[in-house]
């Protein structure tokens, strides 16, 4: 861009608004409908501002060894802030992202312009119709990040598309999912036990306050057929300027409690959060 102006546009979604960080020479902060969506610094794409995305950046660093090209499909897109980290910290990755907001899409690729030769291939569709005519083992890591507003939609929470996203792994892929809920936790808990029905290993990554109960807030919740590597994610999330804790095994379970997996008959979206829980000071 030119010059840093804030830029304001009517989407297919909503009204989505660019806007300079004034302490980053290039940064810029999406929101849709007044709500922060993604951020952005074109001058170090490895730069991650947001806490929830600073964790899925740790999970990715922790899937495979440093620098290694991979294979990698988002569910959601915003100012493709993790496409760009995956682009800059795995040079040669192929990813595929799916945003069901065309004009949002086009905002973002005309204002802030992905590089030539990211390997970044976008797709204005559904995420659940896109990954049913996907191919199988297409991914190494599958990231769910889609929101409709300030919520997960109903269709991308249930044992159905949980199944399919399965099936577009690769058997030692990674799904990794942003989800947000507070206490008593229904949405989340029902969230884990419809990946556990499909995936043997699960760990969610999220700050004790919030599994506490004492806060709304995101939770990045990984799953996936083979061990992750628990110990090196813990020391990454433990080191941020606001720590998180990483729970596995046991400790999710219990966590998960009786809840049952999500079917399509019954899925809700996730529950709308509190005024001013993910607000701009």
């Amino acid at each position: 861009m030119n010059e840093s102006i804030p830029v304001s546009r009517t989407t297919d979604h909503g009204t989505a608004r660019l806007m300079p960080d004034v302490d980053r020479e290039r940064a810029w902060l999406l929101t849709v409908d007044g709500a922060p969506q993604s951020y952005v610094d074109l001058d170090d794409p490895a730069y991650l501002e947001f806490e929830y995305a600073r964790r899925l950046g740790h999970v990715l660093d922790t899937v495979a060894e440093t620098g290694r090209a991979l294979d990698v499909v988002h569910l959601g897109g915003g100012a493709l802030t993790l496409p760009r980290y995956v682009a800059a910290t795995r040079p040669g990755s192929r990813q595929d992202v799916v945003e069901a907001d065309r004009g949002l899409l086009e905002l973002v690729t005309e204002q802030l312009p992905l590089p030539a030769g990211s390997g970044i291939a976008l797709h204005a569709a559904d995420a659940r119709d896109w990954l049913r005519a996907a191919p199988d083992d297409l991914a190494d890591v599958l990231i769910a990040d889609v929101f409709g507003g300030s919520r997960v939609p109903a269709h991308l929470t249930t044992l159905a598309y949980v199944r399919t996203a399965e099936r577009v792994l690769r058997p030692d892929g990674v799904y990794l999912a942003n989800l947000a809920d507070a206490a008593p936790f229904g949405f989340l808990r029902s969230q884990l036990a419809t990946l556990a029905a499909v995936f043997e290993e699960i760990a969610l990554v999220a700050e004790p306050a919030v599994l506490r109960g004492r806060r709304f807030g995101n939770v990045v919740v990984a799953a996936s057929h083979r061990p992750l590597d628990k110990a090196a994610l813990a020391r990454r999330t433990a080191a941020d300027a606001f720590p998180a804790r990483v729970e596995h095994g046991a400790a999710v379970r219990r966590f998960t409690g009786p809840a049952r997996p999500v079917e399509d008959a019954d899925a809700v979206p996730s529950p709308e959060p509190p005024d001013g829980a993910f607000g701009i000071g």
